[in-house]
């Protein structure tokens, strides 16, 4: 599948469904004279090296020929003063109750008309690795801002003629159009002390206004992208998903669901020392086909933390850009990073396609389990879940702590523990989408589901370590699961020093009442945002069965 770039006159108008008012504003600054048209990866590195404030490490940028650059090509380092991550406060979606069009559209247009006097550069990439899925996607942004560009370009797939002529030869995707973005960091508004991104998902269209972070746009694009794989027929995935190549031959998809710091990367990632054949297809961003289970990823690169990678540590030789992370000088004289988040939280990195020794682009291969990573102090390392209703609106009701990589509105408290639906804040269409999309997995083609506790039970930390064995378990087909309690679509897995015990008063009232926050949540969401995102009556009734059971 392919997006659509160009338009025969007849196809130009009101009449077709791809123009809009807010797709045809952000689409026509493209065209100005003010624009330069950056069309290669080694021309937005030597922008990028160029540009005011950049930090030129001394850190070579590893096998860069096999990634699009130069050889003897520098790892870059830009800062980005104090917005050091995501501001969701920020965020307008065109269609959402409350959400005023005219207003934003004027923003828009006046923000559009105040770049006229700055050199803006355009680039394009592609999103979405296999001929099955492709979209094109382009960033108009000013001068001044190369390096945001730059991470761009690498996070996504730069053109190359080899992937043009596998965009070409894919089938269009009917009345889906380019990805058009207009950015300007440098903008800002005393209505809008955050920043401003808005959204016109059905029309493939933001505008991302104010936003120094690199993360607004890598995720702002992956927005619109997920938006487009869920309208044609895909669960669209912010997770990790790896293979399991075992010895006797079979194979074993895993999908990992979380936000930043649950976990996901570091499952997505592991070889368990060495003791299976891994492959992995990504540990962010990828959509699962609802027709045959198969899965394409939508990026080649990695955005990852660089709070555990200390200087030195082997992992960082795939480091190609660094956002918000200090600099000194070794012992040589050289300028190396700082990183583990000395300099503050959420210090970034876009790493290479080659950190991950063994990785592909499409699992022909159908899923086999998707595991939700959950931080609920009151659910053991793992669970089973049998029922499609109950499998899907637990990932519905995914729960987790907010992490540092968001940046927060004045009086939200960042250690509340919080639902975030398939652990994609990043959804833009409803949230029943989703639900019916995922449940189809598990009804349909029989994908076996599970959650994950990576944070502590009862106060006891679940260690990576604890994870990692429940994980081979389920693999190797060792897992013994059994009847958990009184429920009757959850088995528990005994493993040693987690084993909840509901005959104990205190614990079952916290179970019963975080059970019960899954419920108001579902409830809540019947009328927040007009229902924007109200779930069919099968999940709640899922859940209500869940607090019953657990309270007998």
């Amino acid at each position: 599948m392919s997006s659509k770039a160009n338009f025969s006159w007849s196809e130009i108008g009101s009449q077709n469904p791809t123009f809009s008012q807010i797709r045809t504003t952000i689409e026509t600054p493209f065209y100005g004279n003010n624009v330069i048209k950056v069309t290669s990866l080694k021309e937005a590195y030597k922008l990028a090296v160029d540009s005011p404030g950049t930090v030129v490490t001394d850190m070579p940028v590893y096998r860069p020929e096999e990634i699009g650059l130069d050889a003897g090509s520098k790892v870059l380092l830009f800062n980005d003063g104090n917005v050091s991550g995501r501001a969701a406060a920020a965020r307008k979606i065109l269609g959402e109750p409350g959400v005023d069009k005219e207003d934003l559209r004027g923003k828009v247009v006046e923000a559009i008309y105040q770049s006229r006097s700055k050199l803006m550069y355009h680039a394009e990439v592609l999103i979405g690795l296999d001929p099955d899925f492709m979209v094109k996607a382009h960033l108009l942004i000013p001068e001044g801002e190369e390096n945001i560009l730059y991470s761009w370009m690498l996070n996504f797939q730069y053109i190359t003629d080899e992937y043009m002529k596998m965009y070409k030869s894919s089938k269009p995707i009917a009345n889906e159009a380019d990805i058009y973005i207009f950015s300007d960091p440098q903008w800002s508004h005393s209505e809008h002390p955050m920043g401003l991104t808005f959204f016109d998902t059905d029309h493939n269209c933001a505008a991302l206004l104010g936003m120094r972070y690199f993360g607004e746009h890598k995720k702002g694009t992956l927005t619109i992208a997920w938006a487009i794989a869920n309208r044609n027929g895909y669960a669209s995935c912010h997770g990790g998903q790896k293979r399991y190549n075992l010895a006797d031959g079979k194979k074993y998809v895993a999908g990992v669901f979380g936000l930043s710091g649950s976990g996901k990367s570091t499952i997505t990632h592991a070889q368990h020392g060495g003791k299976y054949d891994i492959t992995v297809l990504h540990d962010d961003a990828f959509i699962i086909s609802s027709e045959d289970g198969s899965s394409v990823a939508l990026e080649p690169a990695y955005f990852d933390k660089t709070q555990d990678y200390p200087c030195g540590c082997d992992d960082n030789k795939f480091l190609v850009t660094v956002q918000n992370n200090g600099a000194t000088r070794d012992e040589d004289g050289n300028v190396v990073l700082v990183t583990e988040d000395i300099r503050n939280g959420n210090g970034r990195a876009v790493k290479s396609k080659l950190w991950s020794p063994n990785r592909v682009d499409k699992f022909a291969e159908p899923v086999n389990a998707i595991f939700w990573l959950m931080k609920d102090p009151t659910l053991p390392p793992v669970l089973k879940l049998k029922g499609s209703s109950l499998a899907s609106v637990m990932g519905a009701t995914l729960a987790t702590k907010r992490s540092s990589a968001e940046r927060l509105a004045p009086g939200v408290d960042p250690n509340a523990l919080v639902v975030e639906p398939y652990a994609n804040p990043f959804r833009t269409y409803k949230l029943a989408n989703d639900y019916t999309k995922f449940k189809s997995l598990f009804e349909d083609r029989n994908v076996e589901c599970y959650i994950l506790n990576t944070g502590d039970f009862m106060g006891k930390k679940v260690k990576p370590a604890d994870t990692l064995g429940v994980l081979e378990a389920i693999v190797e087909g060792s897992a013994t699961f059994k009847k958990w309690a009184n429920f009757s679509d959850i088995e528990i897995f005994d493993w040693a020093g987690f084993v909840p015990n509901l005959e104990d008063p205190e614990y079952k009232i916290q179970l019963v009442e975080r059970m019960k926050d899954r419920v108001r949540f579902v409830e809540s969401r019947e009328v927040e945002k007009g229902g924007f995102d109200a779930l069919p009556a099968d999940a709640l009734e899922a859940l209500k069965k869940v607090v019953a059971e657990a309270s007998n």
